[in-house]
Formats: structure tokens, C-alpha cells, sequence
């Protein structure tokens, strides 16, 4: 019996662990608020669009008005804070929570993204944010950002989500009056619906677009949510729990 005993406590903290899923992200989510890597990465991202802007504005022979094409979350604002509310409460997401939290419009800059509009703006180039944030989330999304000064954070330049996360149908009709030569985000989906949208192979069309990271298309980092984590999943309403058991199982290992 004490044997028995003995082995259930040291499986306690594994059991914990499998009980509250939400736990999986807590690393990510340091991560995000306390490591310098991901301030350097976000730098790093930011520096090179300034470079490839600027070449990009070198080689420009359109007669449109230039833009920018930015995603909000994980892009220009920070919600690690959200984030690590809803891991406290044992969750991943809660709709109802994520409406309080924007509703707020306390979310900080992601490093470098404030700089590197600034400067685009002083090129005369426009700034469009595209953001599937839903319409409810309008004016505290624009609250949050025009506190911080972000330029063109107007009604005329924020895209939100009406119905659909599919950001093409918006890409397109902003490309119908400006001539769009950057699109800044954490999801491929916020540059092309070729990587996900498309029944495509995401590895396969991440090669063939190569040239374009960097250059047309800045990533920024984002290790805790994102249309990366669809494709691991198989089965209608899941759990928390049934998707880290999935999550589990799709590691690789030797």
C-alpha cells in the first residue's frame, strides 16, 4: 500500500500537467514577455523590412500611393498579456475574456513595429492594419493603437474581420488603390492564402516563396497561436484536453 502511495506522488505533478492543458503554452508565453531573444527576433524582423523598404521604394514605378500591409496581434500589439491571464485560469482561450481584454486597450507595441511605421510614414507610405479582430473590437482596437502614436490609425486604414478570418478578399481591395510593397504578420495567412487556405503543402509553398521572407514578407515571432496549430488536429469539438493529447502525439522523436 505505501508502494502504491509512493508512486501516485511522484505522478502527481505529470498528472497536474495533464489535467490543466492550458499549461502547455506557459513556456511560449514566457518566452514572449521575458526572454531577449524574442525582443532581438522582433529588432531583427523590424530592421530588415526598413532595408527591403527601401529598396523596394527604389525599384517602385507604380503611379498608386504606396502602403504597408501590417497584421495587429503579435505584429504591432502585444497580447502576451491576455495570454498569460487565461494560462492563471486554467484556459487556452476564452471568447469572453479576449473581448474584456481588448476592451481594455492596454496591449504594448511588439519591439521595433512603432519605429519601423514611423519611418514608412515619413516615406509617404501608408500604413493599412488587417486585423481579424471582429467588428466589436473596433474602437478599442484603434483606441490602443493611435495611444501609442501609430501612424495612420484611422478609420480609413483599419481592416477588421466582418465574418470571415480570410484576409484575401481585403488584401485585394486595398491593392485596388495603393500599390502594396510590404505585408508584416506572425501568420503565413496574413501574406498569402497559399500557404494555408489552399489544401497545399505548407513546407512546399514556404520553399517555392523563399525569396520573398525578409524581403515582401517579415515574420514576426509568435510560438503560441496561429493557423499553425490547425493541421494538428483531427476530430470535431475538441477539448482542451483532447487537443494536448494530440499535440502530445504529434511530437517527433527518436
Amino acid at each position: 500500500m505505501k508502494k502504491f502511495i509512493f508512486i501516485i506522488l511522484l505522478a502527481a505533478p505529470f498528472l497536474a500537467i495533464a489535467q490543466s492543458p492550458a499549461r502547455d503554452y506557459t513556456n511560449a508565453v514566457l518566452w514572449q514577455q521575458t526572454s531577449g531573444e524574442y525582443r532581438a527576433l522582433c529588432f531583427q524582423a523590424y530592421n530588415f523590412a526598413r532595408l527591403s523598404l527601401k529598396e523596394a521604394l527604389w525599384a517602385d514605378t507604380s503611379k498608386k500611393p504606396n502602403c504597408v500591409i501590417v497584421d495587429i496581434d503579435e505584429t504591432v500589439l502585444d497580447n502576451s498579456l491576455f495570454q498569460g491571464h487565461e494560462i492563471k485560469k486554467g484556459l487556452s482561450y476564452n471568447p469572453v475574456d479576449w473581448t474584456e481584454w481588448t476592451n481594455l486597450s492596454k496591449a504594448d507595441t511588439v519591439p521595433g513595429a512603432l519605429a519601423f511605421l514611423k519611418f514608412a510614414a515619413s516615406k509617404n507610405i501608408e500604413t493599412f492594419y488587417l486585423s481579424n479582430r471582429d467588428e466589436k473590437d473596433y474602437a478599442a482596437t484603434l483606441k490602443n493603437l493611435q495611444a501609442f502614436g501609430f501612424p495612420y490609425a484611422n478609420d480609413a486604414h483599419l481592416l477588421v474581420s466582418k465574418g470571415t478570418s480570410n484576409k484575401e478578399p481585403r488584401r485585394q481591395k486595398i491593392a485596388e488603390t495603393h500599390n502594396i510593397l510590404m505585408l508584416c504578420g506572425d501568420n503565413l495567412s496574413d501574406f498569402s492564402n497559399v500557404f494555408y487556405r489552399e489544401e497545399k503543402n505548407t513546407f512546399d509553398q514556404v520553399n517555392k516563396n523563399q525569396n520573398l521572407f525578409g524581403v515582401k514578407f517579415i515574420v514576426l515571432p509568435n510560438p503560441a497561436y496561429g493557423d499553425w496549430k490547425k493541421p494538428l488536429y483531427q476530430g470535431e469539438k475538441l477539448t482542451d484536453k483532447d487537443k494536448a493529447k494530440q499535440r502530445l502525439e504529434r511530437l517527433k522523436n527518436y
